[in-house]
């Protein structure tokens, strides 16, 4: 390590602070010898990364460090865990290798950091998506060590927190995948902060005009709801001290992207979302009067406020599986307004805020950590569908994350064991988590007494039996009841192993029929019988033989078309070859009075599309092209309901999209405005249009109620920053409270 560092003497300064106030917020959990491994991993990663630099200009030691500060102080974690963090990029990006970081610094931290690291290159094979087998990698060593997950989840953390400098299209990228994979992995290990710092990023780059205006409101708001938490805790404060209770209380805003998913769900502007904060109650305890010191706050906090007795969540004696305890009650608060109030304890906010880290720390007893979480078990049933080896990397995603984000239900057996299952799964679900083998065979539910169909939907509180057969096996209809990513794979492994079983079965068939029908069976053959029936491949063929679908006439009507068909296909399939002649390389399409106003990737070509109808993009907005198998080139808007499925699962297909001449025609739209009537708003909001902004307008309605308009009004523009600003313009008029495009 004698080789002079890259470093400028200010950056070396910078970086040697923010390590020894890293290493000073574990210290106190640090022997020496736990302590002179961590300076050595430090020193090793910064010269590694000596000759690197971030797209900002940065040195590329300062994001280990970040990692490395995330999971000490924000997570929680210990030495092992700090040591990967800093060496966590060091076999990817540099000359070290694993072998390099075992003998240095032992298995364990070589096994982690190994799991860390990206596979870089994948066979060229269709379909195949590089994150999507990374993420798969990841997961095959979580079940090694659950560290591997931590410290991946806090290096994307960092990587979100710092994509300023990044090309917009990685950002949308790394953002979609963030949304779809990773928040969801810090919600299932309780970490609840970071997801919800995960999905706001997230938002911030897949939809930033929505994500900073929410923002915006939020700070305007800000002095309301500080005002409205000390008129709540006047109310209540001198209670709870009179009771001998040590404790605060906070007031948190919802998230920026909970409130916009419920803008979206519901239809509503910011104004109209009324829960936008929720008011916590933190109190300190004994472990062992921790529930009864809750029951007694919530006893005092509905004295004084209605309760909605729908909205009470009790997870004091039944934990969600991350961990997390808590009472939650809805109570009509001061001004009528309906407020969550969220009761815990300080071990119970830790836990909230930290999730399995924070658990560790307040354990009791000699319990396995991950198994008292229900951890294991989860980590157990992703191993099972990873050691299917057809499963595909994409379909594993898909799998998993149905079961990372939903909310949890608590069902029984008929012994009074307690199961917890995502929201939404069904009877067919429960017996799959029961065991495999009786998932494959069930034949029927009872849920409380009553016999019900497996697609039955459980709820909180359900005794579930199940009941089965051993002749029933699994079915493709299976696949349209399951919710949980477990049964999904189970039952997909099946119908693989069945549907090549058929296959077998109708090679032989096949085989023993061309012979006794004085044909070969060759490639030649199979490839016309292929043709013939109109099928996508070999497989499909072999299927639909050894299902009978195809049987002896259609083989004998084949076989007396022969010479037909293998004339057709010479002429079609087979031409003959000129060498004289090149082949024709496609250019891109010369503009003429109906060319496109879509252009793509880099080099800007003009290629053929069509818009997608799930979002229905407009000249102006925000878009990007993605290449399906059947379709070609599908435009979508970013802020397509789709956009983040597709920009994280498939991201290979992705093609940068721009319009680049949309003022050639004017597109038609409705805009409904509402508000407070008053004498001469009507002239107003034409005068606005028409004359300000210079915008045909082809029809204006209006009707009057009790001091309340509504209007409708149809003009023509020409792209969507004319009608963002036509629309802005309109509200700031005097009495319009809101306006919308129908």
């Amino acid at each position: 390590m004698s080789e002079q560092l890259t470093y400028k003497p200010q950056e070396l300064q910078k970086m040697d602070a923010y390590f020894e106030d890293i290493l000073q917020s574990i210290e106190t959990h640090l022997d020496d010898t736990q302590e002179k491994q961590i300076r050595k991993a430090y020193e090793t990663a910064k010269e590694a990364h000596r000759h690197q630099r971030r797209k900002s200009g940065e040195a590329y030691i300062f994001h280990p460090l970040a990692v490395a500060e995330i999971v000490a102080k924000e997570m929680g974690l210990g030495p092992i865990s700090v040591i990967a963090a800093l060496l966590h990029d060091v076999v990817e990006d540099t000359d070290l290798t694993t072998d390099y970081i075992r003998r240095e610094f032992g298995e364990k931290i070589a096994e982690i950091v190994h799991g860390l690291t990206k596979i870089k290159r994948l066979p060229k094979e269709k379909n195949i998506s590089l994150q999507a087998e990374n993420f798969r990698k990841l997961i095959l060593t979580l079940s090694a060590d659950v560290r591997v997950v931590l410290v991946k989840i806090a290096d994307r953390l960092h990587n979100m927190r710092t994509m300023q400098s990044m090309p917009r299209h990685k950002q949308e990228r790394i953002a979609s995948e963030t949304m779809y994979i990773y928040a969801p992995l810090a919600h299932r290990f309780g970490l609840h902060r970071i997801k919800t710092e995960l999905e706001d990023l997230s938002l911030r780059y897949t939809d930033p005009e929505a994500y900073f205006e929410i923002k915006r409101k939020l700070a305007e708001t800000r002095k309301e709801r500080e005002q409205y938490i000390k008129e709540f805790t006047a109310i209540v404060e001198e209670r709870l001290k009179k009771e001998g209770f040590e404790f605060e209380i906070l007031g948190r805003p919802k998230s920026i992207y909970s409130i916009y998913r419920k803008m979206r769900q519901k239809n509503v502007e910011f104004e109209e979302i009324y829960d936008k904060f929720a008011i916590r109650i933190i109190y300190k305890a004994p472990l062992e009067l921790e529930k009864r010191y809750a029951w007694n706050i919530f006893s005092i906090i509905t004295d004084y406020f209605k309760y909605n007795s729908d909205r009470v969540r009790n997870w004091l004696d039944q934990p969600r599986s991350t961990g997390y305890q808590a009472l939650h009650v809805t109570v009509l608060g001061p001004q009528n307004k309906w407020v969550e109030v969220q009761i815990r304890s300080e071990r119970m906010n830790e836990i909230a805020e930290k999730g399995y880290a924070a658990h560790y720390k307040y354990k009791h007893g000699g319990k396995d950590e991950a198994s008292e979480l229900g951890i294991q078990k989860w980590i157990n049933q992703l191993q099972e569908i990873l050691n299917d080896p057809n499963e595909d990397a994409l379909d594993f995603i898909d799998d998993i994350r149905l079961d990372l984000y939903s909310d949890e239900i608590h069902v029984f057996t008929p012994k009074g064991d307690v199961i917890s299952l995502p929201k939404g799964a069904t009877a067919l679900d429960f017996a799959f988590h029961i065991h495999t083998e009786v998932g494959m065979h069930t034949r029927a539910s009872e849920v409380n007494g009553k016999i019900v169909p497996l697609n039955y939907v459980l709820n909180n509180g359900d005794i579930v039996r199940i009941i089965t057969s051993p002749h029933q096996h699994p079915r493709h209809s299976w696949l349209n009841i399951a919710a949980t990513g477990r049964a999904r794979s189970k039952i997909k492994a099946y119908l693989r192993q069945e549907e090549n079983d058929i296959i077998e079965q109708g090679k032989e068939i096949l085989k023993r029929k061309l012979r006794s029908l004085k044909l070969k069976y060759n490639e030649q053959t199979i490839n016309q019988l292929q043709k013939y029936f109109k099928l996508k491949n070999s497989r499909e063929l072999f299927y639909k033989i050894g299902s009978g679908e195809i049987g002896n006439d259609e083989l004998k009507a084949f076989a007396n078309v022969q010479g037909n068909i293998i004339l057709k296909l010479l002429q079609t399939s087979w031409p003959r070859r000129d060498k004289k002649k090149k082949t024709a390389i496609p250019q891109p399409v010369e503009e003429d009075i109906n060319y496109d106003t879509i252009v793509f990737g880099p080099d800007e070509q003009r290629l053929d599309y069509t818009l997608a109808n799930c979002c229905n993009p407009l000249p102006g907005d925000d878009i990007f092209g993605f290449i399906t198998i059947n379709e070609g080139i599908k435009v979508h808007k970013k802020t397509c309901p789709n956009a983040i499925y597709l920009q994280s699962r498939y991201a290979h297909r992705i093609i940068p999209a721009v319009w680049i001449d949309s003022t050639k025609e004017k597109y038609k739209v409705k805009l409904k405005i509402s508000g407070l009537d008053r004498p001469g708003i009507v002239a107003d909001i034409s005068k606005t249009v028409s004359v300000d902004l210079q915008i045909p307008l082809e029809h204006i309605e209006f009707t009057y109620l009790n001091g309340l308009f509504e209007g409708l009004i149809q003009v023509r523009l020409e792209n969507t920053s004319e009608l963002k600003e036509l629309m802005m313009r309109i509200k700031q008029i005097e009495g319009v409270k809101k306006i919308e495009k129908v």
